[in-house]
């Protein structure tokens, strides 16, 4: 297939989830034998921190003003089996009229970010990436966050298909690396800024750290204010690129996962961090949402934490118990979370979104 995304960024992974996840997707693409060209415009902040090199993600077309690749998007559409708008991408309405006016391919949103879309919308906020009418338009709607958020796509704005893409992680980019003495840690953290995360971070993160001031916790990401309440065993790394991230987690005795507070309400909500941390064979220390056992078994192959007392006990297991639980975590990820497994699932959608919904099934006599 010919596949075209207009998306927030696969350029740069500053302050932003999206780019390491389209990374990981578009390499299985091209692997599987697909053609994928990426438009993203070149904004200041991704232009000063760019990480991605080469063209293992396939073409990249940077642009500075959409009137500048309006042609070069028109006929890259035409040609196009299926086109993916994303959430966040600041020319999506633009991109989704040139697509409606392809109807040979197979038009498709894609919401990283579902919860705070929802949320938004019911506070009355405009969101740039969806125009008022709604999703009615396209073929397939996916979703980064499942279950409850699934049937408000459809409830709330009218999607007409829709199916959860969630999370995932190359194995190729990440896997153990060898332990680097300055991102040692009892327990680490690796997330950009977010301040309905800060409650949950401060509660089971900061104040572990001033619970045990012995041990040496460590943040990772970028836009921490300056007010961030820091103590003395609390170190912080500016921004990774994905190329250090497995050298943090394999460097961690424990990592905290922790979710957005919208995302967390709705559940279904796995981070592609998660599974980065994961198929590093860390052992993770997770706040808790509805389906999380769907995609790894707590107490078994990750620890839940509700309470710092939580990550206190998780501190105080043994080591063994910490390397069968990181093992059995990777276990998990390379069986049934990677990005192939994704691009497999991706074309799959895809297929189905040319059969009519309701369509009668032909049986066997």
């Amino acid at each position: 297939m010919r596949l075209v995304i207009f998306g927030l960024t696969i350029s740069s992974s500053w302050g932003n989830g999206h780019a390491t996840l389209w990374r990981g997707l578009c390499r299985a693409l091209i692997k599987a034998g697909h053609e994928v060209t990426f438009f993203e415009r070149d904004v200041p902040y991704y232009a000063a921190n760019r990480d991605l090199h080469g063209d293992s993600c396939g073409r990249l077309v940077l642009y500075g003003v959409w009137e500048d690749v309006h042609s070069t998007a028109k006929a890259r559409i035409r040609e196009a089996d299926a086109v993916i708008i994303t959430s966040y991408c600041p020319d999506a309405l633009a991109a989704g009229a040139l697509a409606q006016d392809a109807p040979r391919c197979t038009r498709v949103f894609y919401d990283l970010d579902t919860p705070v879309t929802l949320a938004r919308l019911e506070a009355g906020e405009t969101v740039d990436y969806i125009a008022p009418e709604g999703l009615g338009a396209f073929d397939l709607v996916l979703s980064f966050t499942g279950g409850a958020a699934l049937d408000a796509l459809r409830q709330r704005l009218g999607a007409r298909r829709a199916q959860p893409l969630y999370g995932h992680v190359d194995p190729e980019v990440h896997r153990p690396a060898e332990p680097q003495p300055h991102y040692a840690a009892a327990l680490s953290y690796l997330g950009t800024y977010s301040s309905d995360r800060q409650p949950a971070l401060e509660a089971l993160f900061v104040g572990s750290a001033r619970r045990r001031q012995e041990a040496r916790f460590l943040i990772g990401g970028a836009q921490y204010p300056q007010a961030f309440p820091w103590s003395p065993n609390i170190y912080f790394v500016r921004h990774l690129p994905p190329s250090e991230h497995a050298a943090f987690f394999s460097s961690s005795r424990l990592t905290l996962n922790l979710t957005r507070s919208s995302m967390a309400l709705m559940g279904w909500c796995p981070s592609g961090r998660l599974f980065e941390a994961a198929v590093c064979g860390s052992a993770i220390v997770s706040d808790y949402w509805e389906g999380l056992d769907e995609f790894f078994r707590p107490g078994s192959e990750l620890l839940i934490a509700t309470s710092e007392q939580d990550v206190l006990d998780a501190l105080d297991a043994d080591e063994v118990e910490i390397l069968r639980i990181g093992k059995a975590a990777r276990e998990r990820t390379l069986d049934l979370h990677t990005s192939a497994h994704r691009a497999r699932e991706l074309c799959q959608f895809l297929e189905d979104a040319h059969q009519p919904q309701g369509a009668p099934q032909l049986m066997e006599a």
